[in-house]
């Protein structure tokens, strides 16, 4: 919903795929063809937003597709244990029922934090971690929250303790791992590797939490497949909101790919949540913080070491064009992880939706003005309709038993808005 300046080929997610785009070259095979109500620079655009596919290798974690981490990292997630009081967990910030994210705009663990709980569902996709990126593996975040005061505000030796002191916990140590929890009195560099083995145990449960395919996935495959009732997928709206998302909104130029995201950091003029000039630095803050962390993937505890996130860790540059910047959130499910922004500003899409319309009380924009803000005008109708495609872009949670806490009762209902069935089948509307 921002319209930039740059090339298309700059902001890298699109590979091969934003250069051919760029030039204007058709969509690839395997594509939604157009056709109808989608025009040729639409189907273009639309190439650029595949279906989720499989989570891809992380190298710096040899566990990472190992059962027994994950199983240890589920019973971790949930273990309130591992806080300085024993009453927060990761779940308590990123809570199954709630698409695992936080429905209160600031996080509240052991203190209220500065900013809103991101979700964690396809969260192993993501090149960065948190708004503002200063984790550049999913282990290497997953360690951040025992040790930051308003979270789970703990130790490592708490947490080590807590599992050398549970037998169930520390023989799903050993079946993981290999090896047994450091005793107590343990050096600091026995502390720290197994600090890192429960960051990498509860990235390889956070793997499995990826979501199912959504109606726009089910259109999108349907229709590159040459299906004829493919468009019976997405109601008139959610085909109304596709063509203003990959059209007069320009959403799709920050929000592209298979996650609908760039991965990038952005200053998008979004007020603070009390008004008045932003005071959070955002990704400015943090860059030395990921580029020097011991638990990142160019780090002693990496298990690629010179691989490719570890150099482009290494080679991290700042300067004041960060300031105030935020990674693009993914919208794939969405509508299920209310409130939006850095700092929950945003109870709903359509408030969302609204600030890009009307862009009222934005802020100043990032220095250097490489992206530049417009505002879009939308009329009431087409903001509903940009609403309702992002509603399309919901599917099922994760398959049990990741999808709730262990020997929980199965959820009594799904918590993806329900997709309406109002005009599903009606004809596409002209443009």
């Amino acid at each position: 919903m921002r319209r930039s300046v740059a090339p298309l080929a700059r902001i890298g997610a699109g590979g091969a795929i934003a250069v051919a785009l760029s030039a204007g070259i058709g969509p690839p095979p395997g594509a939604p063809r157009a056709g109808a109500w989608l025009d040729e620079d639409l189907a273009r655009r639309v190439a650029r937003n595949p279906p989720l596919g499989a989570v891809p290798a992380d190298p710096t974690n040899r566990f990472a597709d190992s059962a027994s981490a994950a199983e240890l990292g589920h019973l971790l997630f949930f273990d309130a244990r591992l806080s300085a009081s024993g009453t927060v967990s990761c779940a308590t910030c990123h809570d199954p029922a709630r698409g695992f994210s936080d429905p209160r705009p600031l996080a509240v663990g052991e203190g209220t934090g500065p900013r809103h709980s991101m979700t964690v569902l396809n969260a192993a996709h993501q090149r960065w971690l948190t708004w503002d990126g200063r984790a550049d593996t999913l282990w290497g975040q997953a360690v951040q929250p025992f040790e930051t005061v308003h979270e789970m505000g703990s130790t490592r030796a708490k947490v080590l303790a807590t599992v050398r002191g549970d037998p169930a916990l520390r023989g799903r140590w050993r079946t993981a791992f290999g090896e047994d929890v450091p005793p107590a009195g343990a050096g600091q560099a026995a502390v720290d590797a197994a600090f890192a083995l429960v960051g990498k145990a509860l990235a390889a449960y956070e793997r499995k939490l990826t979501s199912g395919p959504s109606a726009y996935d089910r259109w999108w495959t349907r229709r590159a497949a040459g299906d004829a009732g493919a468009d019976g997928e997405l109601s008139d709206a959610e085909r109304r909101g596709l063509a203003l998302f990959f059209g007069k909104a320009n959403c799709f130029q920050c929000h592209h790919g298979a996650l609908f995201s760039d991965g990038e950091f952005h200053n998008i003029g979004m007020p603070p949540r009390d008004g008045g000039m932003p005071t959070d630095a955002g990704r400015y803050a943090v860059v030395e913080r990921v580029r020097d962390d011991p638990f990142n993937a160019a780090g002693p505890h990496s298990d690629d070491r010179d691989g490719t996130q570890a150099r482009i860790s290494r080679s991290l540059v700042n300067g004041p064009d960060r300031w105030g910047e935020f990674r693009t959130p993914s919208l794939r499910n969405a509508a299920a992880t209310a409130p939006y922004m850095h700092a929950g500003q945003k109870a709903t899409l359509a408030e969302v939706v609204r600030f890009y319309s009307t862009l009222e009380g934005a802020t100043q924009l990032d220095h250097h003005r490489e992206s530049v803000l417009r505002k879009l005008d939308l009329s009431e109708r087409e903001q509903a309709d940009l609403v309702a495609f992002l509603g399309a872009l919901s599917g099922p949670g994760p398959a049990a038993p990741w999808d709730r806490a262990p020997g929980a009762a199965p959820p009594a209902a799904a918590h993806v808005p329900a997709h309406p069935p109002t005009d599903r089948n009606a004809a596409p509307p002209s443009r």
